[in-house]
């Protein structure tokens, strides 16, 4: 059957992003945008919109035209804001870049998306100063801060920069972002997100989590990712609330941020609802000003979501559901839902269709109340992985839906629950990890013969990556030690290999391919014994 949202039908938005976001921003005047939450500095809506307008006339002046893809290699700054939808606003696609990819790294996803500028910060300069001779062909390297040698943002905004470009943007077809994303599968691929499907995802939002002026929103988790871009950055400058923006999480400074600017509204990942409703730090800060806590881009455990909110003296903590193929959202715990059943992930946003069809027959829908694999057909549908017809149409079926790799069953009300995940990602804090990646690594060390990876449990309940790994003859001596430290020396640290176990050899199927069942049923006996 087919599940559809209990809400009214949002028409598409048909406007860019910088438009649909910061179109009523001069209306909002003098009320403050963001805030740095380090130091205090504050952006007003009048400045977020010259400043965004005179960004896109500078690269305009500098040789950016429609079509190109500019890669935002930042952590959370007050700036970030301002390049992202001034490079929309001259017609680029942003390519948000993760801040601690390594130079390799880094230059697969310029090479990847055909990027031809950098925004960075000089803390990361020589990154992507590397990644940038790795790949070449980049016209100018540009720092959000000051770096001898390279143009800075904050001097291009400073004063007019000449005409705003007057470019002509296709909502439906152009793309706006490009993130990467494992999928379902295999390496990070470039996500093409319109301008229509992020910005009609905004609309979707609205009413499940209103936000609006007064509201304070604390920009902890990384606007370089889906979640944070859209319910950190995008859904309250779009309507008029306070951003704090912090470059990182780190616990005190996380409290003290909400104590300080009295922030109401949360979005975080449950490592950080873990923190909340366990951390002794908690006790020492003024958190009465929140109203609610929403939690998503991993699983969170219904029992850790009940001792934060009870902690904290709040409402059940929300969850939300969604992926950086569909804008991201699709489901979300509504604020003013009234006792949600513990572990649901939300109900269907306007205008979303959601299947749960057989693990077994994937084309059998599956009762209400029994495990099947997710399937999602909406408005915030991605146009498709950039370069790769058919890993796109082995995501997205003839008739328009999405196959998520996520296992979730809904109950006769509507609410979805995500049990498990058909797919073989780790997600490590809510970033994907992707195991193929980790093998080809490891299989580049002279000692290792061969490897697997699959994702495993920590003492605190977070999955992260652990390698099977069977020696060469040769190296007998090779240890878990060395195997973990060859890994971080090549990948960012959220990909960083956690626990090592040496075996024989690696089950694998006639094919070739790695046999993760049997790893996983070794881990759970090894867990029983």
């Amino acid at each position: 059957m087919i599940f559809r949202s209990e809400y009214p039908d949002v028409e598409p938005v048909d406007q860019p992003i910088h438009e649909a976001v910061l179109g009523r921003a001069a209306g909002f005047g003098e009320a403050v945008a963001l805030v740095d939450g380090t130091d205090g500095t504050t952006v007003t809506y009048a400045q977020l919109d010259a400043f965004h307008r005179r960004f896109a006339a500078a690269l305009t002046a500098a040789g950016l035209r429609k079509g190109d893809v500019l890669a935002l290699h930042s952590p959370n700054t007050v700036a970030y804001p301002v390049v992202f939808y001034g490079a929309t606003r001259a017609g680029a696609s942003v390519t948000t870049v993760h801040p601690l990819s390594t130079a390799e790294e880094f230059a697969k996803q310029l090479r990847d998306s055909s990027a031809r500028w950098i925004v960075t910060v000089s803390p990361l300069l020589e990154v992507a100063r590397r990644s940038a001779e790795l790949v070449g062909g980049i016209e100018e390297i540009l720092v959000c801060d000051q770096a001898p040698g390279h143009r800075s943002v904050l001097d291009m905004i400073a004063t007019e920069q000449g005409a705003v470009p007057e470019v002509t943007i296709d909502p439906a077809e152009d793309i706006a972002a490009l993130p990467y994303s494992s999928g379902t599968t295999a390496s990070p691929k470039g996500v093409m997100l319109t301008h229509r499907s992020i910005a009609t995802n905004l609309a979707q939002l609205d009413p499940v989590i209103p936000m609006g002026p007064g509201d304070r929103i604390l920009a902890v988790l990384p606007f370089f990712h889906i979640y944070g871009l859209t319910a950190l950055m995008n859904a309250p400058l779009r309507t008029g609330a306070t951003v704090v923006v912090l470059p990182r999480f780190e616990l005190d400074q996380f409290l003290g941020a909400i104590e300080t600017h009295r922030i109401n509204g949360l979005y975080v990942a449950p490592p950080i609802v873990l923190a909340l409703a366990k951390h002794p730090a908690v006790a020492r800060y003024d958190l009465s000003s929140l109203d609610y806590v929403v939690s998503a881009a991993a699983p969170l455990d219904a029992r850790l979501a009940e001792a934060c909110s009870a902690r904290l003296g709040l409402p059940p903590v929300r969850q939300a559901y969604g992926m950086t193929e569909l804008s991201p959202g699709t489901h979300v715990v509504p604020l003013d839902a009234v006792d949600p059943p513990a572990g649901a992930v939300g109900r269907l946003l306007p205008s979303t269709e959601m299947r749960v069809v057989s693990l077994d027959d994937p084309g059998t829908d599956t009762p209400v109340g029994t495990d099947g694999e997710v399937l999602i057909r909406g408005p915030q549908v991605m146009k498709g992985y950039l370069g790769r017809p058919e890993e796109t149409a082995h995501m997205i079926d003839a008739d328009g839906w999405v196959h998520t790799g996520d296992i979730g069953r809904v109950d006769a009300d509507g609410w979805l629950f995500v049990v498990d995940r058909v797919k073989e990602l780790i997600k490590y804090k809510g970033f994907q990890v992707a195991p193929a990646d980790l093998e080809a690594l490891l299989l580049t060390h002279e000692s290792i013969a061969d490897a697997a990876v699959i994702g495993v449990n920590d003492e605190e309940g977070n999955e992260i990556p652990k390698a099977y790994v069977v020696r060469r003859p040769s190296a007998p001596e090779l240890t878990g030690a060395d195997v973990m430290a060859y890994v971080a020396e090549h990948v960012a640290p959220h990909k960083k290999v956690r626990r090592v176990e040496f075996i024989e050899g690696v089950p694998r199927a006639v094919s070739g391919k790695i046999l993760r069942r049997e790893l996983r049923d070794r881990e759970r006996q090894s867990d029983t014994a």
